[in-house]
């Protein structure tokens, strides 16, 4: 195909979008069927209406091809696992009694039985649930949800593009099975899963797709050659099925890297590449090798995973770069829309000006098919798109909004000693034992406290202006003294005040901080349903006046025992944000940790002798390629030390980190410097507490002895089974006994019974030493 009819063939397409409707609908049914109050019949019509209005939306936005099968109740990866019949033996009598019930039971978990293990995806905060796989698996093919959700595309006379995992990225995601020597590689299942995917692809085949997408995101990571050949495996013997649709492969955030040649040479008839995230690197490999003759290229040049307005002159020409290397280039989104929130034109308390800088999902389709009109057609037809989109880039590099003299003078005069303590952890830790008098296995939680439903209709009554600010703040009062008190009856050691004020750890923070900006509805999922609102970060940083002394400082006042304070850390302010894409991420972290700085020092001053400084983000941030992690582990820890490095040797300083996989970043959570840590590790049966053992870690630690994403309750057994095995790998004057996870997202009742439980192993073990 020439250059031209290349262009002129252009489309417009997605790989997913946003699942939660609106108002939340989908979480709304959601809940409501878990708590009895609707049936299975009315949530799965509420999900298909959802289905039908997406899809009716993207496809009157000027989308051609709509993606169908990245719905999904709780997480696409689980439902991949159904897929491919890969329901670990705990949960089968609960799948096979009711296959939605038992589905919410592998997310989920019940009271006997443990869910599966949930995780970061990739470098982003959505969680997925990790496949559990072992040489006895076997899988077996489930294709009836994307065979009826093309089916209900199709039926509104749409053209429609099922999507599902990628074989080799669903082995690469999975762990060995409770029970299956951890040396197992989940990889070595390959030839035994092809034969279920060849019967989805068969069974979508006859339902009337014309193409299937294929994600394999896992590729832009860096792999071995073991791994790229069983890529290679996969997709020959895929491409070389007669009775198949079309393929297309997708990656995304990242470079493919070695992965590129192996797929441009797959049997398969398109590939597409993300051309934002690693733009150059991805345009030039694929010259390298040729381009895709014959084959068709989707380019994603508007990017899926932040909301800043994209540069259409920029995007443009690097689909014109583009259109001699394929037979056919269409124009996408970078990633799924899953990542960014619906519809900034919702927003009503953003300044216009400002709110013409933003693309949610909906903005993002429409840059989408104004790219690809723009591409096929020719510029000329959308100069007014491009000039409106120009007069926008320039309005937000020449704000004021952007820059403060004043922060950056401050940031550019930090020192390599303002980042470090001055006394040594060994230093520090006698000082904290003489100061705090804790004993052995002291006992603590992560921060929150459970988010009643009295504290959020407070919370909206005061937004409405239904109450005044004293009788919010007498609400807020309230909660702290219950939570104060229930932890001093159930002997916790160190306590909290259970962060009743806050609506989220990152949003409480970004509302109270120059340069970041709040959104109304910018709704993102991050696990199933839980939804969070991440904050943008629209300008330099700063910290007008102290944001949690006043409510810490109370809480010790109702207590002789020892109160947190809790602030988020510089990384997970920014990886938990929409960060701005005009400076590097380092500098804008020297910026927060230095408004934190702030904080810290204020808490110890006001008497607060623990300060928690959250990085859950810390490993979930980490380039997805090694050669880039140096940098960035360099500047990340800086910023967490010079957030904690201005206290006195008797301020004890703890972070905390969760469902992320630690192994990679030990030696990063050595250097934070921190002198606790607390960690997930119920669901993951205390693996990081051998990581750290393995690696020499010098500090005290907390793995998790209660999994809070879980409704289930632990016994007092099973939490101190857990302390034992935590005891096997961090010395008993080193271990903390800890929730994984704050308690914001549970209810009273299994929390109360919970902590009890906990601090009930505790003595039980601390009697044993």
């Amino acid at each position: 195909m020439t250059t031209e009819s290349a262009a002129a063939a252009a489309r417009a397409t997605v790989y997913g979008y946003p699942r939660q409707g609106p108002n939340r609908e989908l979480k709304k049914a959601i809940e409501s069927y878990w708590r009895g109050r609707v049936t299975a019949g009315a949530l799965r019509a509420s999900a298909a209406e959802l289905r039908r209005s997406t899809w009716r939306q993207l496809a009157e936005a000027g989308i051609h091809e709509v993606p169908t099968g990245d719905f999904s109740y709780y997480d696409h990866v689980l439902d991949t696992t159904v897929m491919v019949g890969a329901v670990p033996e705990r949960h089968r009598a609960a799948v096979d009694a009711d296959a939605l019930d038992g589905y919410f039971a592998m997310a989920r978990g019940t009271q006997d039985v443990a869910p599966l293990e949930m995780t970061k995806w990739f470098d982003t905060n959505y969680h997925y649930l990790v496949p559990e796989l072992g040489p006895d698996t076997v899988f077996a093919t489930d294709s009836a949800k994307q065979v009826g959700e093309l089916t209900e595309a199709l039926a509104l006379g749409l053209t429609a593009r099922p999507v599902l995992v990628g074989p080799v990225t669903y082995l690469l995601l999975a762990k060995p099975a409770p029970g299956v020597p951890a040396g197992f590689d989940p990889l070595t299942l390959l030839d035994r899963l092809l034969p279920v995917y060849a019967e989805v692809l068969a069974d979508l085949r006859a339902a009337g797709a014309e193409w299937v997408q294929l994600d394999e995101p896992a590729l832009v990571q860096d792999r071995t050659p073991a791994e790229l050949n069983a890529a290679t495996r996969a997709y020959r013997d895929l491409g070389a099925l007669t009775d198949r649709p079309k393929l297309l492969v997708a990656s995304y955030f990242d470079r493919l890297g070695g992965a590129l040649p192996v797929l441009a040479k797959a049997p398969v008839e398109g590939l597409a590449l993300d051309f934002t995230e690693a733009a150059a690197v991805n345009l030039d490999a694929l010259a390298a090798v040729g381009g895709l003759p014959g084959k068709r290229l989707v380019a994603g040049v508007v990017n899926g995973r932040n909301i800043w307005v994209n540069d259409l002159s920029a995007s443009l020409t690097t689909l014109g770069t583009l259109l001699g290397l394929a037979d056919r280039v269409d124009v996408a989104a970078s990633c799924s829309l899953l990542h960014v929130p619906l519809d900034a034109s919702a927003e009503r308390d953003i300044e216009p000006q400002i709110l013409r800088w933003l693309s949610f999902a909906r903005q993002k389709t429409a840059e989408v098919v104004t790219l690809a009109k723009g591409l096929a057609q020719g510029p000329d037809t959308i100069a007014a798109e491009l000039a409106a989109n120009r007069a926008d880039l320039v309005s937000r590099a020449t704000s004021p909004i952007t820059r403060d003299p004043a922060v950056r003078a401050r940031a550019a005069a930090v020192t390599e000693s303002d980042a470090r303590r001055p006394q040594s952890y060994a230093e520090r830790s006698a000082a904290q034992r003489a100061h705090l008098r804790l004993p052995l296995l002291p006992t603590t939680t992560i921060g929150s406290f459970p988010q009643t439903g009295e504290l959020r209709t407070a919370r909206a009554d005061l937004r409405a202006g239904r109450i005044d600010t004293a009788g919010y703040e007498d609400r807020v009062r309230a909660e702290i003294q219950e939570v104060v008190a229930f932890q001093e009856k159930a002997g916790l050691d160190v306590l909290v005040h259970g962060e009743p004020e806050r609506n989220d750890m990152v949003q409480y923070f970004a509302e109270q901080l120059t340069g970041y900006l709040a959104t109304q509805h910018g709704w993102v999922q991050s696990y199933g349903t839980r939804y969070v609102r991440p904050p943008v970060l629209a300008g330099d940083i700063s910290r007008p006046e102290p944001m949690t002394v006043r409510w810490t400082s109370y809480a010790q006042s109702l207590t002789s025992r020892p109160v947190k304070g809790m602030l988020t850390g510089p990384v997970t302010m920014l990886a938990w944000s929409f960060v701005r894409d005009d400076q590097p991420l380092g500098d804008t972290a020297r910026q927060i940790a230095l408004a934190l700085r702030d904080e810290v020092n204020d808490l110890e001053a006001a008497g607060t002798s623990v300060i928690q400084v959250d990085e859950p983000a810390l490993r979930e941030t980490l380039p997805l390629r090694a050669a880039d992690r140096p940098a960035y582990l360099a500047w990340a820890t800086e910023a967490f030390r010079l957030t904690t490095a201005g206290v006195r040797p008797e301020t004890q300083v703890h972070t905390h980190m969760c469902y992320a996989e630690f192994g990679d970043i030990v030696q990063a959570i050595d250097d934070l410097d921190a002198d606790v840590i607390s960690l997930e590790a119920a669901r993951s049966h205390m693996q990081v507490a051998r990581e750290l053992a393995a690696h020499g870690y010098p500090r005290e630690a907390g793995p998790g002895v209660y999994d809070i994403h879980s409704p289930r309750v632990p016994s007092p057994a099973e939490a101190a089974a857990l302390v034992r095995t935590g005891l096997a790998a961090i010395p008993a004057d080193r271990l903390w006994v800890n929730p994984d996870c704050g308690l914001k997202t549970r209810g009273w009742p299994e929390v109360r019974t919970s902590l009890e439980n906990l601090v009930a192993a505790a003595r039980t073990v601390r009697a044993e030493l």
